[in-house]
């Protein structure tokens, strides 16, 4: 079953932590002894606020911190002898929030700011202005929430540390089986394409010197022996292309579409929008995209002109690459293994992928990958 389907979201439990606090407060402070003046007001609402504020514990854990401690000074001095549990919630956040240094110099305050306290507004023997203090804030109770605080931080921080080193761990792993696949494929295919495609060629050429008629089923092996080689070395690029070599990106396109031109095919680049630095997989993906969609134009579409456009956006990167080939609405291409991997690697960033004819003729690939900004 999958547990995070039934989580309760993180504002809706600080909401009620922060409601369930509050009630306790103000039910602790209705039944307990509370002056019968104008103070009387001014507790209450500051027993509710110090229970409402750790609804924003998670966001501003110093914050919170500060005004539950002087919530709690407020209501001592009006009078009140409630133990500062909001306070103690507060404690808990900000030590595992990592704030741990001022968490421990508030806290050290706190208890000689409410004897303070006590004694100017406690009219009575001192012994009770003591016991009045002590009972707003227990030092034991004080303790156990720090404590509580530092051992769900440090579980958290190994739990993140675990789940970093599974993920480096797969990481790895997968880039060991992706070039142990690259050195069988190599061994096992290359050798054989590379006679295949040499004794053609061979046998093309004899039969040429000879004056003699060259069959098309050796032309279509010299011409399969020709493309599985391309197509063998593309895929043993894409294989060893782990992320510790220097990534192609955005920054080499530039020299895709000069390298497309040196073919007789006639392309432009055209960057739109505000540029700015883009997560090297969005980079990493719009250069493969670039370079699939260019590599099928040149060799499949029969085309002379290629356009490739590059548009910034501000939440999202948009790479479209266009042609002028012989594909049309009714007459679409087969999708290949260079589109599938395409559309593969623009999911995997959760972006949207178009392959299609364009207008009467010619083939559009446009993708749009999202790109998360820092804040």
């Amino acid at each position: 079953m999958d547990k995070g389907r039934f989580r309760v979201p993180a504002g809706v439990r600080d909401w009620t932590i922060a409601l369930g606090v509050t009630a306790l407060l103000l039910g602790s402070g209705v039944s307990g002894e509370h002056p019968d003046t104008d103070p009387d007001l001014l507790g209450h609402a500051l027993l509710a606020a110090g229970g409402l504020a750790l609804a924003a514990r998670r966001r501003a854990p110093l914050v919170v911190l500060a005004v539950t401690a002087l919530c709690a000074v407020g209501y001592e001095a009006a009078g009140f002898d409630v133990l500062a549990v909001s306070y103690l919630v507060a404690v808990y956040g900000a030590v595992r929030a990592g704030h741990r240094a001022v968490t421990v110099a508030v806290s050290v305050t706190l208890p000689a700011v409410l004897l303070l306290t006590a004694l100017i507004f406690h009219e009575g023997p001192v012994g009770e202005a003591l016991a009045q203090a002590r009972h707003v804030l227990e030092i034991a109770w004080l303790i156990a929430a720090f404590a509580a605080g530092e051992a769900v931080r440090q579980a958290e921080r190994r739990a993140d540390e675990a789940e970093r080193t599974r993920e480096e761990t797969a990481r790895r792993r997968a880039d060991e089986e992706r070039l142990h696949i690259a050195r069988e494929l190599h061994d096992s295919l290359t050798h054989q394409i590379s006679i295949i495609k040499v004794q053609s060629e061979v046998a093309v050429h004899v039969a040429r010197r000879r004056g003699e008629s060259v069959p098309q089923a050796l032309l279509a092996i010299q011409e399969a022996g020709r493309e599985a080689t391309r197509e063998l070395r593309a895929t043993l690029e894409a294989l060893r292309d782990d992320d510790t070599a220097p990534p192609r990106g955005l920054d080499h396109i530039p020299e895709l579409v000069e390298r497309a031109g040196r073919t007789g095919l006639e392309t432009t680049l055209t960057i739109e929008g505000q540029r700015s630095d883009v997560p090297a997989a969005v980079g990493r993906t719009a250069y493969r995209i670039v370079q699939e969609a260019l590599t099928n134009t040149a060799r499949h579409a029969s085309a002379t002109t290629a356009s490739v456009r590059i548009d910034y956006r501000a939440d999202s990167l948009a790479v479209q690459v266009d042609d002028d080939g012989e594909a049309t609405p009714r007459k679409a291409p087969t999708p290949g293994l260079g589109l599938l991997g395409m559309r593969e690697r623009v999911t995997a960033l959760g972006g949207r992928l178009r392959a299609e004819a364009r207008g009467e003729r010619g083939f559009t690939v446009r993708a749009e990958l999202p790109v998360e900004r820092a804040s």
